[in-house]
């Protein structure tokens, strides 16, 4: 064989096996990032707060806060009478998985994390829904991660706002127009987030015209678009507690929080208004709901049926 031809036929080989590998290496990466991407620790967006001896005494003392409400539910066009819970305890987050920490590590997000629930009759038929929020204590970026989830017999709706890069949305619903999807948000303020922010720092609440994402809640009960809204947001004192308003023009919505003015800034109640219903039978309905009892205590300790009567003092 012609040496040089010999040497050509090497130097083809090789190339096109450096080229393979050099391929393969690129698409190992490209999927090790798709995998990983939500496994990136995201950087915080402003300076920790410096947390008061106050803030930590209360919310560092083993418990949780579990405050009960009546409720006065607006669905399909109607006044439905249920309850209400509002569950607020600290805990360590994973910054990548987004979801509780099992064991501590100083990489680990400590936040305050709220169950919210609500169950009521819609004639024969219960509702059955819940909402969790997850926001940094150091107040320095948006909520971490929000869920929602509705249970009913006509069937259930779950959805899901992770931060990352930006806010990355999952919704799943037995709604053929909605049903599954999976979609990305530019980051704004959440309406979840304004019931952490209330115990954690008021003073900083968003006012004036802003651009705000709805609760899941209500865009999901009311089919609405998830998307940024504009909002107009205020803040007002009454007696000893401040009334935090929000109205959307364009859903023809206020929600007003109640809480108290001072230190732990409890919720007190609030009101929810806006057109229930579809189509010509949708009203303007006001959801209500008001405080029957609040306690501290480590519930997740408490799972024996002697601990039922906890129920009872919370009414429940």
């Amino acid at each position: 064989m012609n040496i040089f031809k010999f040497y050509s036929i090497i130097t083809v080989v090789f190339a096109m096996v450096v080229l393979s590998l050099t391929s393969c290496k690129e698409k190992t990466v490209d999927k090790i990032n798709k995998l990983d991407m939500g496994a990136i620790e995201q950087k915080p967006e402003a300076p920790k707060k410096q947390l008061s001896q106050e803030f930590k005494d209360f919310w560092y003392a083993g418990n949780a806060e579990v405050t009960s409400y009546k409720l006065q539910q607006a669905r399909y066009g109607e006044i439905r009478k249920g309850k209400a819970v509002l569950i607020y305890v600290t805990e360590p987050f994973l910054s990548g998985l987004q979801v509780k920490a099992d064991t501590n590590d100083s990489s680990n997000i400590p936040v305050l994390k709220l169950n919210s629930t609500k169950n009521y009759l819609t004639g024969i038929y219960p509702y059955s829904i819940m909402t969790s929020s997850f926001y940094p204590v150091y107040d320095n970026q948006h909520a971490l991660k929000v869920t929602f989830s509705s249970q009913e017999w006509c069937g259930h709706v779950y959805a899901q706002l992770n931060n990352r890069a930006d806010y990355e949305i999952m919704s799943h619903s037995y709604f053929g127009s909605e049903a599954d999807q999976n979609f990305l948000l530019d980051k704004s303020d959440l309406e979840n987030e304004i019931w952490n922010k209330i115990r954690i720092n008021p003073g900083g609440l968003p006012t004036g015209n802003i651009e705000i994402i709805p609760s899941l809640e209500y865009i999901r009960l009311n089919h609405k678009e998830l998307k940024v809204y504009s909002a107009i947001a205020t803040i007002t004192k009454s007696g000893a507690n401040t009334i935090y308003q929000i109205t959307y023009p364009e859903l023809e919505r206020t929600l007003k929080i109640n809480f108290l003015s001072e230190f732990p800034y409890t919720i007190e109640g609030w009101t929810d208004t806006y057109k229930d219903g579809f189509g010509q039978k949708a009203i303007v309905l006001t959801s209500t709901a008001t405080i029957i009892n609040r306690i501290t205590t480590p519930y997740w300790q408490q799972n024996s049926n002697k601990d039922l009567s906890l129920r009872d003092s919370l009414g429940l």
